[in-house]
Formats: C-alpha cells, sequence, structure tokens
C-alpha cells in the first residue's frame, strides 16, 4: 500500500535548521559538498518563491578545526574564540555558493537576551520579515563570541524553533545525522524502528529522547522535541530528517514520508503568549491558593492578589513570572502588573483594599489573563 503524502504544497515560510555534525566533518573541516547541496536545494525552493530561512550550527566546530583542536572546546573563552574564527569561515562558504546560485544571503546573529527583552524580540521580527521582503535568504545563528549561559547543549534547536513561531513559519525542518524519531536508539538496537509520525509530545516520546550526538555538535534528541513542542504551540509542522540523504529538503517539501513529522497544536498560541512561554525570561515565582489555581486554569479567569500567598525573587512591573500552586508545581507564566514588593505588601486582599494599601490602583489584576499563558 503506497503511503500517503504529507500536504505541504501550500506552505510559503520554512524555517531549516542544520547542525554541524551535518556540515562538518568529525574533525571540525567544513562538508563542502553537504553545504552545497543544502544552498542548492534552498535556492530551489527559494526560486519557487517560497521564503527560507536558514538556522545554522557550525561556527565553535568550525573554528575548533581551523585552530586545530581535536574536539569541541570546554570552556567559555575557548569556545567563544573558537566562534570568533569559525562564524566568518562559515559565512563566507554560504555567501559564495548562495552567489553562486543568484541569491543574497544575509547573516543575523542573536542571543537569547533578543528574545527575552520584548522590544529586542519585535525587533529581530521586524529585521527577518524586513530581509524576507528583499529576497534575501536569513543564514542565523547564535552570536557565540558574546553569549555565556547562551552557549548550552542544543541551543540552534530551540533557536529555530523560536525564529519559527517569531515569522509565523508553517514549517520547520530540523536536519541532523539520525533518520528522524525511533522507538529506541537504532544505533544501540536493530529492532528499533522510525516514527513517522507524531500528533502529541506525550512524556512517553520524550521518553525516546536520548543523548547529545557527535562530538563537535550539542544538540541531542531531547532538544529537538523541545523544539518541535515550541513550534507545535507556534501552529508550526516540524519534520525531523537526515541531511545526508539526497534533496532531503526538497522531499520533506514535496510530501514524501521521509523522517519523523511533528504535528502542530490545534490552539495556537498567539505571538504575545508565545513569546511569554518560551521567549522570556522568568523573573520571579508568585505562589497562589488552590482557590486562584482554579480560577486561572479551569475558570479562565485572571489572578487577583486575593488568591496570591508569596512572592519569590525581585521583579518589577512588566517583568515575565511563573506562577506556581500550593504543590510548588507551575500552573503558568505571566507579565505581571505589579512588581514583587507591591505583591507582598497586597497580597491575600480584595482588590478593593489595593489602594488603601498602596496609595494607588493602577490594576485590579496581578497578572490579567490576556499576559498569562498556563502550563497544564
Amino acid at each position: 500500500m503506497k503511503e500517503k503524502k504529507r500536504n505541504f504544497n501550500s506552505i510559503k515560510r520554512i524555517v531549516v535548521k542544520v547542525g554541524s555534525s551535518s556540515i562538518a566533518y568529525p574533525t571540525g573541516k567544513l562538508n563542502l559538498y553537504q553545504i552545497e547541496s543544502l544552498v542548492r536545494q534552498l535556492t530551489g525552493l527559494h526560486n519557487q518563491g517560497r521564503e527560507v530561512l536558514l538556522v545554522t550550527s557550525g561556527a565553535i566546530g568550525t573554528g575548533a578545526g581551523k585552530l586545530g583542536l581535536t574536539g569541541r572546546p570546554k570552556t567559555i573563552p575557548a569556545k567563544q574564540a573558537a566562534a570568533a574564527v569559525g562564524q566568518g569561515i562559515l559565512m563566507h562558504i554560504y555567501e559564495k555558493y548562495f552567489s553562486e546560485y543568484g541569491v543574497t544571503a544575509g547573516q543575523v546573529l542573536l542571543t537569547r537576551e533578543d528574545f527575552t527583552d520584548r522590544r529586542r524580540f519585535l525587533n529581530a521580527g521586524n529585521t527577518l520579515h524586513a530581509l524576507l521582503q528583499y529576497g534575501v535568504i536569513p543564514v542565523i545563528n547564535e552570536n557565540d563570541t558574546v553569549a555565556v549561559d547562551e552557549i548550552k547543549l542544543g541551543e540552534n534547536d530551540t533557536l529555530s524553533a523560536l525564529v519559527a513561531g517569531l515569522v509565523d513559519a508553517e514549517l520547520l525542518i530540523l536536519l541532523s545525522d539520525i533518520q528522524g524519531l525511533y522507538t529506541s536508539d537504532p544505533r544501540k538496537n536493530s529492532d528499533a524502528s522510525l516514527i513517522r509520525e507524531v500528533k502529541e509530545i506525550t512524556p512517553e516520546i520524550e521518553s525516546l529522547a536520548g543523548g547529545a550526538g557527535s562530538k563537535l555538535g550539542t544538540g541531542g534528541m531531547a532538544t529537538k522535541i523541545q523544539a518541535a513542542r515550541i513550534a507545535a504551540h507556534s501552529g508550526v509542522s516540524t519534520v525531523l530528517a537526515c541531511s545526508e540523504e539526497k534533496d532531503i529538503i526538497l522531499k520533506v517539501v514535496a510530501g514524501e514520508q521521509v523522517g519523523t513529522v511533528f504535528l502542530p497544536s490545534s490552539n495556537k498560541l498567539e505571538n504575545k503568549k508565545q513569546w511569554i512561554a518560551y521567549s522570556a525570561a522568568v523573573c520571579g515565582k508568585i505562589h497562589v491558593d488552590e482557590g486562584a489555581v482554579t480560577a486561572l486554569v479551569k475558570q479562565g479567569k485572571s489572578l487577583l492578589p486575593s488568591g496570591v500567598t508569596g512572592v519569590e525573587g525581585l521583579f518589577e512591573m512588566g517583568n515575565t513570572v511563573s506562577i506556581v500552586g500550593p504543590d510548588n508545581q507551575e500552573i503558568g507564566r505571566g507579565i505581571t502588573s505589579y512588581s514583587s514588593a507591591e505583591i507582598d505588601l497586597i497580597k491575600g486582599v480584595q482588590t478593593t483594599e489595593i489602594s488603601r494599601i498602596l496609595g494607588y490602583k493602577d490594576y485590579d489584576e496581578v497578572v490579567h489573563r490576556n499576559n498569562l499563558v498556563l502550563s497544564m
């Protein structure tokens, strides 16, 4: 029986993420054949009238190879130095191949802070949209030369999912050195079978994730599943596939049954709520009672001061906070209308008491429903 094709024919905007192991040899030297193949496929989609964004790893690995290191650097300064050397080499190669196919590429370096700060988040989106309007293919990487905490396991998997949500993409393709998500590790179990479709990322699906892959890369299956979850809540389909398969990107977009597809969630989060859930830095916690949990989760209410039992951390009005129940489990995240000091003063009281206690009342709600994203 012939397998049914996936319906990606009408997709206009695509984000492709490629890992270090897909564009470089284990020595750290760039695999020019693989890069040329990647560029040719992206150019083909571009020439079809589709908008394509490339999120690429490889700067640190490339720099490590150029510096003669035998593996991925261990210290932050060494990683930053390798990135400084490797980023220029990597972008030069991409520009060379894209120009040979008659397409302009534009480098965009981002850090986690470009997503955690709401103004910078919107500005990054405006920049990427402008590049697409000019017919440019953005080549995006994390700015590892200045990043510190951001240089961590699988950051570019997460980055690609955040970018997909930021630009309202319809499809995210994660290219790796593995065919897709298996029932167990195919490198250890010959009976492992490829999972073709994931409708929902359940704890069982998460349990199938292993550790990091190659010694030059950082991303393991767990970060790819997390990226697929972020993309799903942004209304984006995700396909995890093997970069070594010939014309793999074109096959994915043509709807062929390759790799593993993670279907988008039926209740897509709006842009602001995507940012609250996955991009914004969490600055503290607000502890609430069981009545507030019920009001937030089951009744769709805002968080009022009467349901607050305590605050944790120092934060200001407009910061993003975690809201936790009596069992200390997070029930959601939201943008707070008051500072931690103000909430500490008005916790447990009725809204009519706010003015008497603070001397003013800007809002009835500690966190308004429109600025709240539930985790449960």
